[in-house]
Formats: structure tokens, sequence, C-alpha cells
């Protein structure tokens, strides 16, 4: 799959320890050098400056989307190749999501869960085909997989949806996976099911 723009959801801390930003680094620059995009959320500090600063730097493109609110705070960047400023944080979402051709989570807080767990919904219903991965940088998201496995295991989620997402522990494999990504089919009948049902 020739990917050309990828949606980061990261934080808006450093976290606590040095290998975070140290995977934002080689994230932004293995995207610069295989032509991708960097769609994120605009803001300056935190992974999501790390990261890109690094393709800035690099030469690479970035676009960050903003709700008016956080720009006047000051935390947006003022040197992203484009930014776009809209009205709220679901309008963010909605737009990162259309300019995306695939998804990355690095570690992060409640917007970083929320923002991934939305185009994992969308892609479970059938509404997205995009590609949706976590960098599990430090075992970060170690807890996350076993939730994922304890849905699975009571039977809150099929089978497939649970392996169509990715989880990698470093960044190139993580893009190469992404790059290479083939979805598990699913019954169209679940999602048939579901509508019929008004559930989700």
């Amino acid at each position: 799959m020739a990917i050309k723009s990828i949606g980061v959801f990261c934080g808006s801390s450093i976290g606590a320890k040095e290998v975070y930003s140290q995977a934002a680094v080689e994230l932004g620059s293995l995207m610069v050098s295989n032509g991708i995009e960097l769609i994120y959320g605009g803001g300056k500090v935190g992974l999501m400056g790390v990261i890109a600063d690094t393709i800035l730097a690099s030469g690479g493109s970035v676009v960050g989307v903003i709700p008016k609110l956080l720009l006047e705070k000051e935390v947006g960047h003022d040197a992203v190749t484009e930014m776009k400023i809209v009205s709220s944080m679901s309008e963010r979402k909605n737009l990162i999501g259309e300019l995306s051709a695939a998804f990355i989570a690095m570690p992060g807080g409640f917007g970083t869960l929320d923002e991934v767990m939305e185009v994992l919904t969308y892609f479970q219903l059938g509404i997205s085909e995009k590609p949706v991965g976590f960098l599990n940088v430090n075992g970060f998201y170690d807890p996350l997989i076993a939730m994922f496995d304890r849905i699975l295991e009571e039977r809150f989620m099929k089978y497939e949806h649970r392996h169509n997402v990715i989880f990698r522990d470093n960044p190139k494999d993580l893009l190469e996976a992404i790059q290479a990504f083939k979805p598990l089919a699913v019954d169209e009948k679940w999602i048939q099911e579901l509508k019929e049902r008004k559930t989700y």
C-alpha cells in the first residue's frame, strides 16, 4: 500500500522517559525518507512538537489541524507547512481523518486515546479501511493489548477486528506493517445486523 500521509496521535507532553522522544524522532525521519506527509494536531509542545520539528528540519511536509481555542493559548506550531484552524476538537478529528491515509498512535494521554479509538471504531464499522497502528514504545501499550485481548475473549469484539489493529515496538517495523497492511475480511452480515439493531 502506497501511504502518502499519516495521521499521528501523540502526547502534548514528552513523557517520563527519553525513549519516547527518540521514537518520535525516528518515526519522523522514516516518514520523510518514505515521502510521507505528517498530519497531526498542530502543537509545538511534547511529542507533537518533537515529530513535527524532526520532519520540518528534514524538509518534509507537516499539516497541523488545531482548534482556534488551542491556537489562542499559544500551543500551535508556527512553522508547519500548513496550519488548518477548526472550531472544535470533533472537527479536528474529522479533518485529520479525512487528510490521512493511515494512523499511528504514539504514547499519549486522554486525547491520544480518544483520537485513535475513534478511527478504530470507524474501521470496525466499515466506514474506513485505513490502517491503524500503535507504536508500542517501551511497552507503553502492553496494558491496552491485554485489554483488547480481554474484549475479544469476552466476545465484545470479533477476531478479525482485533487482528486488524497493528502493534509494533519500533517505528521501522510499524511503518513497514502499515505499508503492507491487508485487512482480515469481516462478514458484512455483522455490520448489517448492527445497523438493524441500532446498537452502536
